[in-house]
């Protein structure tokens, strides 16, 4: 009974932004045609690095192109959920309606992180998959079910990472209230997740597994789809993600019991 409750009140948060989106449908062309441009433009920056050499780090720019395909589909999901919601957590604080989100008979993380959705942001994660199947065309990739689960499990333990990544970040507004500029460097940071870890130095290859674990983003699922990882980094990409997720929760929760209410 309680998953379908929310299942009805996610449904109405989809109805109300795509109706709302729908408005101005002229958008929607803009939308798609700024997509598509910005994924042009990613695929030949991405090719400037090849230009002079096989490979980088032991990938070759046809296996890259499954980096690039992913981080748009996460770069789709970020644009569609994790931005419009998790931004506005700022405005809830400064404003002080996060008291009447406290006091809705829902749960505040999930009110918070899904209230509103930009549908503009599916184009771009469709506009990934179709690199995706090219990828998979080009390189030859041999579709099986153990293929498609491998590949379906590190996609979505990814996208649970980036989504704590940003309510981490989002959540600290009860305490700072301006992390505007914090977000915009994670963003700066998952740009680089367009690239194959091992094209950059052991340092960094160590800081983005550990501090800002873009290799359990990007490289490990894009190495699943050639076959090239191993089972444990599997492993540790699903223990990552709910360590990932778990703490967020708890570190949401515990923020709470710090946030001054506006009307106290």
């Amino acid at each position: 009974m309680n998953q379908r409750k929310y299942l009805r009140v996610y449904a109405n948060f989809l109805h109300t932004s795509l109706a709302s989106e729908l408005e101005y449908k002229t958008n929607i062309l803009i939308d798609l045609i700024t997509a598509i441009l910005s994924l042009i433009g990613s695929i030949f920056l991405l090719s400037i690095f090849f230009q002079n050499g096989t490979n980088i780090g032991g990938w070759e720019f046809e296996k890259a192109l499954i980096i690039q395909g992913i981080y748009t589909i996460l770069n789709g999901i970020t644009n569609t959920w994790f931005n419009p919601n998790l931004t506005e957590i700022v405005k809830h604080i400064r404003e002080g309606t996060l008291d009447f989100v406290l006091l809705k008979p829902i749960d505040s993380q999930f009110f918070i992180s899904l209230k509103k959705i930009n549908p503009s942001g599916f184009l771009e994660i469709m506009l990934g998959f179709c690199l995706l199947l090219f990828c998979i065309r080009i390189n030859e990739i041999n579709l099986n079910l153990s293929f498609l689960t491998l590949s379906s499990i590190t996609i979505i333990c990814s996208i649970f990472i980036l989504y704590s990544l940003w309510f981490f970040i989002s959540t600290t507004t009860i305490w700072f209230v301006k992390t505007w500029n914090a977000t915009e460097v994670l963003r700066s940071f998952l740009y680089i997740g367009r690239f194959p870890l091992n094209s950059f130095s052991f340092s960094l290859r160590i800081f983005f597994s550990v501090v800002i674990p873009i290799a359990f983003i990007t490289t490990i699922p894009s190495e699943v789809f050639l076959g090239l990882s191993a089972l444990w980094k599997i492993l540790l990409e699903v223990i990552v993600s709910i360590v990932f997720v778990f703490s967020s929760r708890k570190f949401w929760l515990f923020a709470l019991k710090h946030y001054t209410s506006a009307s106290s």
